[in-house]
């Protein structure tokens, strides 16, 4: 991995998920940092400064949407690009800045040319 990789939060709370993703996003050269709901996700976009995050819109504590609400009032939705990961369909526009969004099960092949294309290979 390049030490000048770009960043990517993993916000979900099914950690099989966040692994599975971990694991494809890194593979492809990515740095990959996990978290298991809204609360650790701000703490970890604090520390961190990724330059993507994944979102799961349902969560326990704070939910995926009220964590977005969070992001807009600091003003990082206009800096951090949104992806939308979840089980939820209905819901998957919940996130109204999100710059795509998949459904669960989703193809790995396609989340990763998503986020190729809006942070380079």
């Amino acid at each position: 991995m390049a030490a000048n990789s770009k960043k990517i939060l993993i916000v979900d709370d099914e950690s099989h998920i966040s692994g599975y993703l971990s694991d494809i996003l890194s593979e492809a050269g990515y740095k990959t940092i996990t978290a298991g709901d809204g609360d650790a996700a701000m703490k970890a976009l604090e520390k961190e400064n990724p330059d993507l995050i994944t979102l799961d819109i349902e969560m326990p504590g704070v939910s995926g949407p009220l964590f977005n609400r969070k992001l807009t009032k600091k003003g990082t939705d206009k800096t951090v690009p949104i992806i939308v990961i979840t089980g939820h369909p209905g819901f998957k526009y919940a996130i109204p800045n999100a710059v795509a969004e998949f459904d669960k099960p989703f193809e790995p092949k396609d989340v990763l040319a998503k986020v190729q294309s809006i942070l380079g290979k």
